[in-house]
């Protein structure tokens, strides 16, 4: 696990062993994740997501606690998946950082607790699972808009090595009439930082399975 420029985010890069049949590759292994990171991620529930070209989905998070962690890879496609700081009080709010997840590199991108998630088809099929730390809560879920000025997400909205993107992008109603980032602050509901870093240290503070050889 590589960290990102976000504090509680980080990418992994498996080995990919390809033949004449295909290809393989270990997409996570708990063992080895509870040692880089310190804590085990306790999956509770898998979502997979197919979109078009020109999609956007998010900015999307969780109340902490219990938040939601994520896991995210992308099996058939492309997508630019970005991480946003939203956690109030921290260090590095406002901030984001994007990694191209794609079917060919096998890239996985890990959040932590309180941060943001998005992604954008850049193919014209992606399909995305995600392996999530605790089951859909709509109570305790929400999102800021992705299309935010203040937040400045380079959304790749005219073209990208994958060929055109859509001059609009298509977002859900939900995701449309997701609150500013300033309006969310604003209103309180976004998570505090010290309640995510409290959190994340409970999670360091249960015992830790050895990583297998």
């Amino acid at each position: 696990m590589e960290a990102l420029g976000i504090e509680g985010a980080w990418v992994f890069t498996p080995q990919v062993y390809q033949d004449d049949r295909g290809a393989f590759f270990e997409a996570f292994r708990g063992g080895e994740f509870a040692a880089d990171l310190g804590y085990r991620l306790d999956v509770a529930q898998v979502n997979c997501s197919v979109s078009r070209r020109g999609v956007i989905r998010g900015i999307h998070y969780a109340d902490v606690p219990p938040g939601q962690a994520k896991y995210v890879t992308c099996v058939r496609g492309a997508v630019l998946d970005v991480v946003a700081d939203l956690r109030a009080g921290s260090p590095g709010f406002g901030k984001w950082e994007a990694v191209r997840l794609d079917e060919d590199s096998r890239k996985a991108v890990f959040l932590a607790e309180g941060l943001g998630h998005g992604f954008m088809a850049l193919s014209d099929a992606a399909t995305v699972l995600y392996l999530c730390s605790t089951p859909y809560a709509p109570g305790r879920e929400h999102g800021v808009n992705p299309l935010d000025p203040a937040i400045g997400i380079s959304w790749p909205l005219e073209k990208t090595d994958d060929g055109p993107v859509l001059s609009e992008p298509v977002l859900s109603e939900k995701d449309a009439a997701a609150p500013t980032l300033d309006e969310a602050l604003r209103q309180g509901r976004l998570p505090r930082y010290e309640d995510c870093v409290e959190y994340a240290a409970g999670l360091r503070g249960q015992p830790v399975p050895p990583a297998l050889d």
